[in-house]
């Protein structure tokens, strides 16, 4: 059973808008498509052009929706709304292509910057993880194994502060292995960069399932989602929006 079929089961019907932005030939046809597969929820679809994201941010804020997906609105037009007074962070939800759900973060290319950032989005994966029955334990991911000191200065620095911040937070440093990092259930990236890389890879070559990325730091729940998903995948986002 996929997780968003479990969240069907868990909530009441909930109001959430969904922006559509259009990039290109198919994103009016995956978002209304995902409003259709997404029949436990009252979807509204915010088709605004240029003012998509502002409409977005303004519906939830004025509490008119429970919650807002991103859908195929601007990623960095959305950020420029929410960070004028906020410091938003996001934690991503994933599902392995043999099923194992997991949290990644940080997977904006300009978040997680500092060891600051990323014990913020550990408190906030452990709060995400709590809700979705995910494991609470912490993988913490750098540019290399220990076995690779001495060869290149920037994995050295990426092992030391993977180190700190996995005793900082309680977690393990796995070095370069995701693949077993996955089961712990959270996991960190050196970067946005690579978070990123990792979520395109999984998603798109992989085979595995993306459910949005949940803004934290925001007093409304948002659910960021590729613009390039699928219908499918909008329509997951959209059942973690009604839970949170």
């Amino acid at each position: 059973m996929y997780l968003h079929e479990k969240i069907k089961e868990r909530v009441k019907r909930k109001k959430i808008a969904i922006g559509l932005y259009r990039f290109d030939q198919t994103s009016e046809e995956r978002v209304m498509k995902a409003v259709e597969l997404a029949d436990f929820a009252d979807v509204i679809v915010v088709d605004k052009g240029e003012n998509t994201e502002k409409e977005l941010s303004k519906m939830v804020e004025k509490g008119e929706v429970h919650a807002v997906v991103r859908g195929t609105a601007r990623a960095s037009k959305l950020l420029e709304v929410l960070r004028k007074g906020h410091s938003p962070l996001r934690v991503g939800i994933f599902e392995t292509a043999n099923n194992v759900l997991f949290l990644l973060s940080p997977v904006g290319v300009d978040e997680g910057k500092t060891i600051s950032e990323k014990l913020k989005l550990i408190e906030y994966s452990k709060q995400l993880a709590e809700l979705l029955g995910i494991p609470k334990n912490v993988a913490v991911l750098a540019g290399g194994r220990y076995g690779d000191i001495g060869r290149y200065e920037v994995v050295d620095h990426s092992l030391a502060e993977a180190e700190l911040i996995a005793k900082l937070s309680g977690g393990e440093n796995l070095e370069i292995r995701i693949e077993d990092a996955v089961s712990k259930g959270i996991v960190i990236a050196p970067d946005g960069i690579s978070g990123n890389l990792i979520f395109r890879s999984l998603c798109y070559l992989g085979g595995g399932k993306e459910y949005g990325a949940v803004y934290f730091g925001l007093p409304y729940r948002i659910v960021d989602t590729s613009r390039n998903q699928s219908a499918e995948g909008f329509a997951r986002a959209i059942a973690v929006a009604t839970l949170l």
